[in-house]
């Protein structure tokens, strides 16, 4: 049997209604991306230099995973680290 595609879901109310009845066995899941959530408030600063072409690096990967290049620097420093920092 074919996968079938995952219908429009407009409103979170309607998202929740789906993931609350279907069988998502049924559904095509490989359009799906793993996420993750930064939930802590970011109230600390610092300022760093890197060389030009690094931070055109990271601009550009983070380009491609459609986040902000900031939150990837935050990812790299998370891994490093071995914690999660959220």
């Amino acid at each position: 049997m074919k996968p079938k595609p995952i219908p429009p879901l407009k409103t979170d109310k309607d998202a929740e209604n789906f993931i609350d009845t279907a069988d998502l066995t049924q559904y095509d899941l490989s359009p799906f991306q793993e996420t993750h959530f930064e939930l802590q408030d970011k109230t600390a600063r610092i300022t760093m230099r890197l060389p030009k072409n690094q931070l055109d690096a990271l601009k550009n990967e983070a380009k491609q995973r459609h986040i902000p290049y900031q939150r990837l620097i935050r990812y790299y420093i998370e891994r490093g680290l071995g914690t999660p920092l959220s």
